[in-house]
This record gives C-alpha cells, structure tokens and sequence, in this order.
C-alpha cells in the first residue's frame, strides 16, 4: 500500500518524465524511494518471518525501525540486521574485528563495507555506496562520534538521515554519471527553482501517504496498537469473567460453591 504508491512518484523523478524540476521535488522524489526501499524490504522480510512460522521456522527479525536513528551506526544495528549479522561473523571477526591497531580496524571497516556494496550488485554504485558508509562510519568512531552523543536529539535525527538520504541516490543510480546531477539538483545546484507548481501539484497529491509513510515507520502506531488491544481486553466480558473466576478461586477456601462456579466460567 505504502510501498508502490510512493514508488510511482520515484519512477516519475527518476525517470524525468515528472515535468519541471525544482529543488523540493527532487528532495520528494527521493524521499519517496527512501520510503520504498525500506516498506518493500521490510516488507517482504516480515513476511518471510512470518511464512517460516508457519513451518516452524524461526528467523530474527531484520528491520527495527531504522528511521528513528540518530547516528549511522545506530542505523545499520537496525536496517538489514541479518545482512550486518553475517559480515560481522564471517568476515568482520575473521579479519580481527577492532581487536586490533587503529589502522588495521580501518581496513577492516573499509574490506566489509566495500564487500558489502559488492554484495548488492556488480556496479560501481554499490561499491561507492558501501564505502561512503565505511568513511561515514569511521567518522563516527574516531572523531565525530562524541560529538554526536551531546548535540540535541533532533540534529542527531536530521544528520542520519541526510547521511541515509544521499546515500539512496548513490544505490539507486547504477548509471553513476547521474548521481552526482541528482545530488546538484538537491542541494540547488542545477539551476532549478526552490519550488513551482508542478512541485505542489506533487506535494498535495501525495501529502497523505507521506504522513503515513513517515508515521509507521516509527514506534508509535505499535505502542498504541498495543495500548488499545489491552484496554479492549480488560473491558471485555472474557477477560471479567476469567477475573471473576480467579478471584472465586482465591477465596476457595470459604466459598466452596464459587469455586464451582468459578471453573465452569
């Protein structure tokens, strides 16, 4: 639901065949392949989870609301989990993990994070994808990452996602001459308007699966998916009745004929 009809803007953008440009319809363009990626992947992983419960099979969860994150190495304990997972096993512990000199836990970074780009696809895009996530990552653990831990919560929020946004530009286009001209026009440097008509014929029409976009890949809907159920359940006539009858019980002792009543309910 989410996933296609944001897809459909993308392949609009991305395409060039949205019309005129400007600089916000770029930004919605890839935010809308933001949203994609992740409701697609998410997905369909969910329901290879689910799907392996029917046959018993219990597989780890691989999303954990990665949007929420507040730092790129937050983000990755979150997106792909199972993918982390295994080069954490099998190549990132082999190599010496960060038991290791400060140099060669670099290199380490640098070999996993290339290899994983290398993993998505045979193209120069995913090899520049995975080893922007190694630099951006080594920033993070040996200069910026105390920086990040006392700045607001907020900055921490907007600088993940600027980090993650661009990087869906440079995985996207396998075609990398294209990448940086959809960067220049993000940041108004292709000569586009900040905005235009056809930008907001764009926003209004899909306002709304923005907002749920953005709503459900966060916590809340499940917190007060869960509040609600066990609000409904308390008030309902099962869930009294069981309380009823264990209170019977408690009092066995006294009420013998509560205690019958108490098991028949």
């Amino acid at each position: 639901m989410i996933a296609n009809n944001v897809g459909l803007l993308w392949d609009e953008v991305s395409s060039g065949s949205a019309g005129e440009m400007s600089v916000l319809l770029y930004w919605l363009g890839i935010l809308a392949y933001t949203f994609q990626i992740y409701y697609d992947f998410s997905g369909y992983s969910d329901m290879a989870i689910g799907l392996g419960r029917v046959f018993g099979f219990t597989f780890d969860e691989n999303f954990n609301y990665p949007y929420i994150s507040k730092s790129v190495t937050e983000f990755w304990r979150r997106w792909h989990i199972t993918l982390g997972a295994w080069f954490r096993d099998y190549v990132y512990i082999p190599l010496g993990g960060n038991r290791c000199s400060k140099q060669r836990h670099i290199l380490n970074i640098l070999i996993v994070w290339g290899l994983t780009g290398f993993w998505h696809g045979a193209s120069w895009n995913f090899i520049l994808w995975g080893l922007y996530f190694a630099v951006i990552l080594i920033l993070e653990k040996y200069i910026i990452g105390r920086m990040l831990e006392h700045a607001p919560a907020f900055v921490r929020h907007i600088y993940t996602m600027l980090l993650v946004i661009v990087s869906w530009v440079i995985f996207y286009f396998e075609d990398i001459g294209r990448v940086g001209p959809y960067l220049a026009g993000m940041f108004g440097r292709a000569g586009v308007p900040l905005c235009n008509e056809n930008t907001l014929y764009y926003l209004f029409s899909y306002s709304i699966i923005f907002i749920l976009a953005a709503l459900f890949s966060t916590p809340l809907p499940g917190r007060l998916l869960k509040q609600t159920e066990s609000e409904r359940i308390k008030k309902s006539p099962v869930f009294l009745a069981a309380t009823a009858g264990w209170r019977c019980r408690a009092r066995s002792s006294t009420h013998p004929a509560s205690v019958r009543i108490a098991a028949f309910i």
